[in-house]
């Protein structure tokens, strides 16, 4: 697996004293010195435990729109419920005012949306194939769902008409409180839309789809050749003009698109965003279980591909007419959880943490609520003049799961249920990422094994360990900032964009993206818990001198 170490960035005695703490487990190691004897040292090295608050925070009305990636389909969480993805987008041409020629007849449509998967080995009964493995899936590969496309009858506007600046216009969650909690609803930051009131055609309906690993087979056939190639999984529609089953959808896109050859609604972009404005992808739950996928509708084969044929009746000729998913695209979700998520003790901090991705919960850590517990850290290392006495070598919060909470068996999908799982941390006054993130050396494409310096890897024994050594020292060294920290379960911790929370009236106004499209979740002890050896805290390392 190859790693990318930032060597430049970092003088070799650091990096050397980096690997030593990487290739050990244990919190902190002491290494005597064969010349002098620990004796004679003129230092020491010790450590301290710090109190911290943490607490939970329910996120409500988060970004939709803009995020890396999409999820599609129904995930029932062992710990907090069940819910379904679905996903609203709109749809361009990959050219204008095209010339269809005459008598432009469709003979096949193919909504064609990649997994992220790998190439998991050669394919058993096919060689010329590989076998795959959807990357980013959760639930039960077998479990079905409903799933229906529609064209959207809603305008999804590029730009806020409430902002003076004309910024782009934001999309939010709303799961709560609705009219029909089976609906899909928005809200652009004025009014609520349920995007079941502006639904168009009916394209496609399944009442048993199911998100396949399997390799995608496709034949071209020519006069004088056939052959075939062997394409990654995907969510692969065709609608055929020989199958009687599809004649509503062929005499649709026929109908929409190609009849308007002529039209200006084909020649550029805005007239054909009013005029055509979106798919609605809806799912829906059947029974208690449910598989859900993260979509690339961003891959360069994501399209929707029109094959017709043209020309004079004995003289016609082949072609395609491609559509992309541009513009907005939006996850939309409906929540059924078992679990009562609510803001938590901002005084007290809580006894249990929840961390939910979607529109679900994230915990916040309060370092030093209070001025007085700021400066009496600061205190501890340095004397009456301001003068650094003591130096941070090493500190880090220690977070163990919650044991009596979370599901942890083999049998769960196919593995240990939390196995993965990775606790991101960041800065939510600026909304980036922590300091020790930043100079962390270790990246990979892999997100499981990324960044493990500064957000560790969950050990066996349901621990985790986030490191903010630089941020404690630029507290004390620079008097800077002590900012509140978030942490939020993410499927890939490489990605650090983040996603607004709509009218948010606390220090959380935004939260990573990739929390919004994760949808598992995780329940810790916090810092108020009751079993007092697995309270979440804050480790000290440092040396000082005698």
């Amino acid at each position: 697996m190859k790693k990318t170490l930032k060597a430049l960035k970092f003088p070799s005695v650091f990096l050397l004293m980096l690997s030593t703490f990487i290739a050990c487990d244990k919190d902190f190691s002491v290494i005597e010195s064969d010349v002098l004897g620990i004796d004679n040292a003129n230092f020491y090295i010790d450590s301290l435990v710090l109190p911290i608050n943490a607490y939970n925070k329910k996120l409500d009305t988060v970004q939709i729109n803009n995020l890396p990636s999409n999820l599609l389909g129904v995930f029932n969480d062992l710990e907090f419920g069940k819910t379904s993805a679905s996903i609203i987008t709109q749809i361009t041409p990959a050219s204008y005012s095209e010339d269809f020629d005459i008598n432009p007849i469709i003979d096949s449509v193919v909504i064609n949306i990649p997994y992220f998967s790998t190439v998991t080995g050669t394919n058993a009964e096919n060689t010329d194939a590989a076998d795959y493995k959807i990357d980013s899936l959760y639930g039960n590969i077998d479990a079905t769902f409903k799933l229906k496309i529609y064209q959207n009858n809603y305008y999804l506007r590029d730009y806020d008409p409430s902002d003076v600046d004309f910024g782009t216009q934001k999309y939010y969650s709303r799961t709560e409180n609705l009219v029909d909690p089976t609906h899909n609803y928005i809200s652009n930051g004025n009014q609520e839309i349920d995007f079941d009131n502006h639904l168009g055609e009916l394209l496609y309906e399944n009442d048993e789809f199911k998100h396949s690993a399997g390799y995608i087979e496709l034949w071209n056939v020519t006069e004088t050749d056939t052959t075939i190639t062997y394409n990654a999984p995907a969510l692969r529609i065709l609608f055929d003009s020989n199958n009687t089953n599809d004649a509503d959808a062929i005499a649709f896109w026929q109908q929409t698109i190609v009849d308007k050859h002529d039209d200006a609604v084909l020649s550029n972009a805005n007239n054909f965003k009013n005029y055509f404005r979106g798919l609605y992808f809806k799912t829906e739950a059947i029974g208690d279980d449910g598989s859900m996928a993260l979509m690339n509708l961003f891959a360069s084969d994501a399209n929707i591909t029109i094959y017709y044929t043209k020309g004079e009746e004995t003289d016609r000729t082949q072609d395609e007419y491609v559509l992309n998913f541009s513009g907005n695209i939006l996850n939309t979700y409906v929540n059924a959880f078992n679990v009562t998520l609510e803001d938590g003790d901002k005084d007290n901090g809580d006894e249990t943490l929840y961390l939910k991705g979607l529109e679900g919960s994230m915990a916040v850590v309060d370092l030093f609520p209070t001025d007085e517990d700021l400066q009496d850290f600061k205190d501890q290392f340095r004397d009456s003049e301001g003068n650094q006495t003591k130096f941070i070598n090493e500190a880090h919060l220690v977070i163990y799961e919650d044991e009596t909470k979370v599901i942890n068996t083999e049998d769960a999908y196919g593995d240990v249920y939390h196995k993965f799982d990775r606790i991101y941390a960041y800065d939510i006054k600026n909304n980036t990422t922590t300091l020790d993130y930043q100079i962390d050396p270790f990246e990979d494409n892999d997100p499981i094994v990324s960044k493990i310096f500064s957000l560790s890897q969950r050990s066996t024994q349901g621990k985790y360990k986030i490191r903010i050594t630089e941020h404690l020292n630029n507290i004390i060294q620079n008097d800077s900032t002590n900012y509140k920290l978030g942490l939020v379960l993410s499927n890939n911790v490489n990605v650090t964009a983040t996603s607004e929370v709509l009218n948010s009236t606390d220090d959380v106004t935004a939260i990573p993206s990739m929390s919004t499209i994760t949808p598992r979740g995780t329940i810790l002890h916090g810092s108020n818990a009751i079993d007092v050896d697995k309270r979440l805290e804050l480790k000290v390392f440092f040396t000082a001198s005698k």
